[in-house]
């Protein structure tokens, strides 16, 4: 498997780790190639090599200096993970052996590379149809891969407010500024909202500031909280204190935070369609239009009305969804099956 990072603190790829550990339990030893490589608890037959030193044609190259070696032991797959280049840089050491190159990919936006690495690869895996941004004969769908809490946080204590989470990074795909605007229009209901993540690039960063201005400008400053990033071994915590995660992305991207916060018991509204197999059929509904801070509104009020018992009931109907159809072991069996 080539990754970015395996880290378990990293509030962005933290979750990669337990993907590890499920598919280590697929295989004799499973062997990753990252750019950064931090403590992690992993199974002893997983070994991590790290290829991120100097500038990035240095890394290309030795990434595949660390590759080839290990092609030679004939692995039943080289995966890459999210990253189009790694299958890109991979392809031509893979193909002359038959070795499978599966890419594992999740996002709205199309590129260049994407469309070369989607051409490369022998499989293209994704959450669904609806995850992957090109058309392609190769896909395969594979759930998220969510690691599914044993046991779930105790419920806080409900004191009729309701308490509305956003998490993930600062980009304007997200939508937050409807996720404001939602709460400013339940104006005198006891809502409030706790926006957090991290501003990685200097459009996030600007972003966030604008976010900032709006809710100033709006007066609630009191009411919606927008704060850093949360490390992926501190999210139970947040959820925990939440009644509800609210995610306005772009359609074509399925963000993984909505399928984790249901993993937890936590119910979800959204807005893609892509969510609709998560959460079809459940009263009140969870779906709002795109952007829509009215309709975003509405599904809030009717969340805080139908009081605390029934939203941990939607909770537990989420997360049993979450076990069937995108745990992180459903997700290693179906990449196994795919590199056959």
């Amino acid at each position: 498997m080539i990754t970015q990072r395996v880290d378990p603190e990293d509030p962005a790829l933290g979750a990669t780790v337990a993907k590890l550990r499920a598919l280590a339990a697929h295989v004799d030893e499973l062997v990753v190639l990252t750019l950064v490589a931090r403590p992690a608890d992993l199974p002893a037959n997983v070994r991590v090599e790290e290829f991120g030193a100097g500038g990035r044609l240095s890394r290309g190259a030795r990434l595949v200096r660390l590759l080839a070696p290990e092609l030679r032991r004939r692995p039943v797959a080289v995966l890459a993970h999210m990253s189009p280049i790694y299958a890109v840089l991979a392809a031509p050491l893979t193909r002359p052996l038959r070795v499978p190159l599966l890419l594992w990919f999740t996002h709205w936006r199309q590129s260049r590379m994407l469309r070369l690495a989607e051409r490369l690869a022998t499989k293209v895996l994704s959450v669904s149809e609806q995850s992957f941004p090109l058309p392609s004969r190769k896909l395969v769908a594979t759930g998220h891969g969510i690691e599914v809490p044993d046991e779930l946080p105790a419920p806080r204590a409900d004191d009729g407010t309701l308490r509305l989470l956003s998490l993930g990074r600062t980009s304007s795909a997200k939508g937050l500024a409807t996720v404001i605007e939602a709460v400013q229009l339940l104006d005198g209901v006891p809502v409030e909202a706790e926006l957090r993540g991290p501003s990685l690039t200097e459009a996030e960063q600007a972003h966030r500031q604008e976010l900032a201005a709006l809710i100033d400008r709006l007066g609630l400053e009191e009411r919606v909280r927008l704060e850093g990033p949360v490390a992926q071994t501190a999210t139970p915590s947040v959820y925990a204190r939440s009644d509800v995660l609210v995610n306005n992305m772009r359609a074509g991207a399925l963000d993984k935070v909505v399928y984790e916060a249901a993993a937890f018991g936590l119910p979800v509204v959204v807005a893609s369609e892509g969510f609709e197999p998560l959460v079809r059929g459940i009263d009140p509904p969870l779906r709002f239009a795109q952007d829509d801070a009215v309709g975003l509104a509405d599904r809030l009020r009717a969340l805080l009305d139908v009081g605390p018992d029934r939203r941990r009931a939607i909770g537990g109907e989420l997360r049993e969804r979450i076990v069937r159809d995108h745990s992180v072991e459903h997700w290693a069996e179906r990449v196994i099956e795919a590199a056959r």
